[in-house]
């Protein structure tokens, strides 16, 4: 999934007051980490994941996690990178994404 920039931008707002819900430690994308992250996207679809010990290339972690479990990378910000799935039913939607008007 490709964002444009303005969706990263309104997605990185939205998650602004967000708290992360998955830690990726020494261990990195641990089996673990990826199923946690999944369903915190399921139940979510916008998430914050914290870089304990993944500090120097949190920016290849971050994107190898956001293709893992198939989420668009909306930024990474400091040591937390934020990633938004949209729901499978849209009725079920929480998060809209903003659309350009032609």
């Amino acid at each position: 999934m490709e964002l444009a920039g303005y969706q990263r931008r309104a997605l990185r707002a939205a998650a602004h007051g967000l708290q992360p819900v998955a830690h990726v430690g020494k261990d990195g994308l641990a089996e673990n980490v990826l199923k946690g992250v999944k369903e915190a996207l399921a139940a979510h679809e916008l998430i914050k994941v914290r870089f304990v010990d993944q500090k120097e290339n949190r920016r290849e972690v971050a994107a190898s996690l956001a293709e893992a479990v198939d989420a668009a990378l909306a930024g990474v910000v400091g040591h937390i990178a934020i990633l938004y799935r949209p729901h499978e039913d849209p009725d079920k939607r929480r998060v809209h994404l903003p659309q350009r008007e032609s």
